[in-house]
């Protein structure tokens, strides 16, 4: 990857996120499905200047969408679940 925000493609903000990032400290963000792991953790410590602890990635394969007669499916995601070090805090609001 040329640039780290190309990777970080924005945050997940969901009920389930928001529980995730006020009680384990976890961030969940969309991200570029060609970015590895290491790529996503440098990505991170750089842009937000904090230290990360572990990252999982979740590969969200496209969902079949029909609008009348037309059969589409929707996009392809990768998402990954980044858990900061103690101390280590991102404010996304």
């Amino acid at each position: 990857m040329n640039n780290y925000r190309d990777i970080i493609k924005s945050p997940v903000i969901t009920e389930k996120s928001s529980d995730l990032a006020q009680n384990h400290n976890t961030i969940v963000f969309r991200v570029d499905p060609k970015a590895n792991k290491t790529e996503i953790k440098q990505a991170i410590e750089k842009i937000f200047n904090v230290k990360v602890e572990s990252v999982n990635t979740i590969n969200v394969k496209p969902k079949k969408k029909r609008v009348g007669r037309y059969i589409g499916k929707t996009q392809r995601v990768k998402k990954a679940i980044v858990k900061l070090q103690e101390g280590s805090s991102i404010e996304l609001n």
